[in-house]
């Protein structure tokens, strides 16, 4: 059993001022009834809980994604610094959301957010090939030989190894990277591996989904299609688009990550 307020608010309908406004307006059901205690006790499995006549489920599975601004941490709290979570509107932030991932503090762009802790880890795993597509500025040009090393995969000073990944140049000082993993801080790491120092990074993409024209500092939950192809993604298939980016690098002759177990 559960207080019908937490059952709203874990249901979607809003924050705990928000579902006491719409328990108090007599916008709630509860087996046919209009019912505006929200101490009551309801049993999610036999009851039926109504909104405006909307049939609620009780905590909903719930995928955010995040045009993240430069100057929050991924976290879901720190004592000292802005977390990502500053940027969730108020009608999400009773969602049990959890940061998929991490971007560090200065890294802007594409973070996604969910509920579901068994999806976080599957999109996260490397070994279920969910590309992460990134722009980056940086010193220096890259070429051929960065290409072939990206390819190949990195060790860098320290000992971590990072699996094989795609750099495309984009012109002098700008590249493409995609990686199949999230190691700490790699790609600024594995371009500096490479003397080239990382000035301004950004996520663009993550399997399929693309930002969108999403403002920075924006956040839109995704439609239960896309949640349903990110999961097949995050299942070990991989989008179409990584696919045709692996090909385009065979192509080329580049030692590209076909098989990243």
């Amino acid at each position: 059993m559960i207080r019908l307020d937490k059952f709203l608010c874990d249901s979607g309908a809003g924050s705990r001022s928000t579902v006491r406004a719409i328990l108090k307006a007599g916008r709630v059901m509860v087996d046919g009834a209009v019912e505006k205690d929200g101490g009551r006790k309801v049993d999610p499995d036999r009851g039926r809980v109504t909104l405006d006549g909307e049939v609620l489920g009780g905590r909903r599975r719930t995928v955010v994604m995040m045009n993240k601004a430069a100057g929050y941490v991924t976290a879901t709290e720190d004592p000292a610094q802005p977390t990502v979570m500053d940027l969730l509107p108020p009608h999400m932030k009773h969602l049990q959301l959890k940061p998929v991932g991490r971007l560090d503090k200065q890294t802007e762009g594409l973070l996604l957010l969910t509920n579901d802790g068994d999806l976080l880890h599957r999109i996260i795993s490397p070994k279920n090939q969910v590309p992460k597509v990134y722009y980056a500025r940086h010193e220096g040009a890259a070429g051929e030989a960065d290409i072939q090393a990206f390819a190949r995969g990195l060790t860098l000073g320290d000992g971590t190894v990072c699996r094989p990944a795609v750099l495309e140049p984009l012109g002098e000082g700008e590249s493409r990277i995609t990686v199949w993993e999230g190691k700490y801080h790699q790609v600024r790491r594995m371009m500096a591996a490479r003397g080239m120092t990382v000035t301004y990074l950004e996520r663009t993409r993550e399997g399929s989904l693309e930002l969108e024209g999403l403002e920075r500092g924006a956040v839109r939950e995704l439609t239960q299609e896309q949640i349903r192809t990110l999961e097949q993604e995050a299942a070990g298939g991989g989008p179409a688009a990584t696919v045709n980016l692996l090909e385009e690098s065979a192509a080329e002759g580049l030692e590209a990550p076909w098989n990243l177990e």
